[in-house]
């Protein structure tokens, strides 16, 4: 009697745990799907790269729930809200989980470099295993460094264009956050047009509106756009009309964009030149010495 009664309490705790398991596992891919199926309605992910693509189940569903629990998630947070906001990222990644995917590719590039050798058949050493999993765990810093600098970018080249509109907008009589709403509608799909819609939707749950360009302005973290934010404030604080500012405004912007594309080709001649005296010196050491070489020869 014992020992059925000891192996039906078995059954029932293996059926118990096995389902809970099976539930847990089932939520957790319904989950997946909706935030999936989000991302996929804003094309976001899909332009994030293999790498992040591939890794993003594994790291959510084993490393960040980890993270979830340490200590020092509070920092962690700290640490990467803002370049995730930055590169605008937010809707993808959380500061855990992007801390998750630097501790996944710990992991996710030595087995990456495993695989590959073995299907290409290589002998390349075994001893740059550490090496690759310290650079998996410094790899999306690069990332997320060069995904900012580009976002950086695309918002200074549309930024002219945007505060055009913003004036002709004021102008023609509107206020402020409707002349806002109209760039957004007209405007081509643009980092800075999502930047505009963030801030639209921040006043429309509550925010202020120097509230939500004080948000924005640390978001993008960009010396012009910090001074844009900063002089709409001030004039709404004074109740300043805002048209003549914003033309102010758009000149100094395309001011400075064309002062840094002279400064850019300028860097670019200089960049050139040392490699062309590395491949024209020579060119024209062997036209000078060929003859001399020549000679010798024949005379010889």
């Amino acid at each position: 009697m014992l020992a059925i009664a000891a192996t039906i309490l078995i059954f029932v705790a293996v059926f118990i745990v096995t389902n809970m398991m099976f539930q847990e596992e089932e939520e957790f891919k319904a989950g997946e799907k909706i935030e999936e199926g989000a991302a996929r309605g804003s094309d976001k992910l899909k332009e994030q790269g293999i790498v992040l693509r591939a890794s993003r189940p594994f790291f959510r569903r084993y490393v960040a729930p980890i993270v979830s629990t340490m200590k020092s998630k509070k920092k962690i947070r700290e640490k990467y809200k803002r370049p995730l906001a930055s590169a605008g990222l937010t809707e993808i990644l959380t500061p855990e989980e992007f801390f998750s995917f630097k501790l996944f590719l710990i992991i996710g590039f030595p087995i990456a470099f495993l695989g590959i050798r073995a299907f290409l058949e290589e002998t390349w050493p075994l001893s740059s295993i550490p090496i690759i999993a310290i650079f998996g765990f410094m790899y999306p810093d690069f990332w997320i460094k060069g995904k900012i600098t580009e976002r950086q970018k695309e918002v200074m080249q549309n930024m002219p264009f945007a505060v055009d509109m913003l004036a002709l907008s004021v102008e023609a009589g509107l206020d402020f956050m409707a002349a806002m709403t109209k760039v957004v509608e007209k405007a081509k799909p643009s980092a800075l047009n999502e930047e505009f819609e963030i801030l639209l939707k921040e006043v429309k749950i509550g925010a202020s509106r120097a509230e939500a360009l004080r948000n924005m302005s640390w978001r993008i973290d960009l010396v012009s756009i910090a001074s844009f934010c900063a002089t709409l404030i001030a004039a709404d604080s004074v109740g300043a009309s805002i048209g003549p500012i914003l033309k102010a405004l758009s000149a100094e912007i395309r001011q400075k964009k064309s002062a840094e594309a002279e400064k850019a080709g300028a860097t670019a001649a200089t960049k050139i030149l040392f490699p062309m005296i590395f491949l024209i010196m020579p060119a024209v050491v062997l036209i000078v010495m060929a003859p001399m070489v020549l000679g010798f020869m024949s005379g010889k």
